[in-house]
């Protein structure tokens, strides 16, 4: 079913004590892609300052805006319609054999060589290899999805933003982006290439229309089995219309919703907030 979903994003950072200026980058606009359609979509900064845009390496539109004046709080607000359709069944699954030619000769390399945030330990690689013995591409995804899904249980709160994957499995709990990265690097481990997916997912697959919904951004993957297919490892199901791309990358790096230095006393903390409404 086809989903017309508004969302706001909005981001404050309060100093410690006023900023003598600040540069930010901000990655927050959905993308529009088969199966979504960016129908509306916009980035206002408090205190006021003209704002910029472009397309980052990955595909991925960034705003960026200065400000500076002395400044004590910070405000952005990301607003945007988004228009999502259930995705197209899943292609035939290629051989390994033409998956390793692919990476061998196109940019997939880069989805599929380790990065400082999805590097694992041999043994943990090695699970997976057992997990996914005798599968092809798409039974692959599922089995080593299932696996850090089932080892790793979602508790909100459970890690920091610089938790490494192998943290996260000896722990046994995460977030979403916790069971990306960890999720991430075993695929890439057992030789199919995945990518960091950054976005949104309403929280009610069956919300009320016109009822606003709090909810939060969220992390998920693709993998490449002839083309690229989305798969939510924290929730053990496929990317689907209750899904909203907004960056893609390597990792979380590549894919950080905002970034941004200032000169100032540290101790400048954000907060975050979601709001979904479906309208139609």
């Amino acid at each position: 079913m086809t989903r017309r979903l508004r969302i706001r994003h909005i981001t404050r950072v309060s100093y410690a004590q006023p900023a003598a200026s600040s540069h930010n980058e901000v990655r927050m606009t959905p993308l529009t892609l088969p199966g979504q359609t960016t129908l509306d979509a916009r980035v206002t900064v408090s205190p006021t300052t003209p704002t910029w845009s472009y397309w980052d390496y990955w595909g991925t539109q960034v705003t960026g805006f200065d400000l500076m004046d002395p400044h004590g709080h910070l405000t952005i607000t990301a607003s945007s319609l988004v228009e999502t359709s259930p995705p197209a069944p899943l292609p035939r699954p290629p051989a390994w054999s033409e998956v390793a030619e692919r990476i061998a000769g196109s940019r997939l390399l880069e989805y599929a060589t380790p990065t400082g945030r999805t590097t694992v330990p041999a043994k943990l690689v090695k699970k997976a290899r057992k997990a996914a013995a005798g599968l092809d591409p798409h039974e692959t995804a599922l089995a080593v999805s299932a696996l850090v899904a089932d080892r790793v249980s979602y508790l909100p709160g459970a890690t920091s933003v610089n938790t490494s994957p192998a943290q996260a499995w000896e722990q046994g709990a995460g977030v979403c982006q916790d069971i990306t990265h960890l999720t991430i690097a075993l695929l890439r481990g057992v030789g199919l290439p995945s990518r960091y997916v950054s976005g949104y997912l309403h929280p009610e697959r069956e919300a009320e229309l016109h009822r606003p919904v709090a909810g939060q951004s969220h992390a998920w993957i693709e993998y490449w089995a002839g083309e690229w297919c989305g798969h939510d490892p924290t929730n053990r199901v496929r990317a689907d219309e209750s899904h909203v791309v907004v960056a893609r990358g390597r990792d979380y790096d590549d894919v950080t919703p905002h970034k941004g230095v200032y000169r100032g006393v540290a101790g400048g903390r954000p907060e975050v907030t979601v709001e979904f409404t479906r309208v139609a």
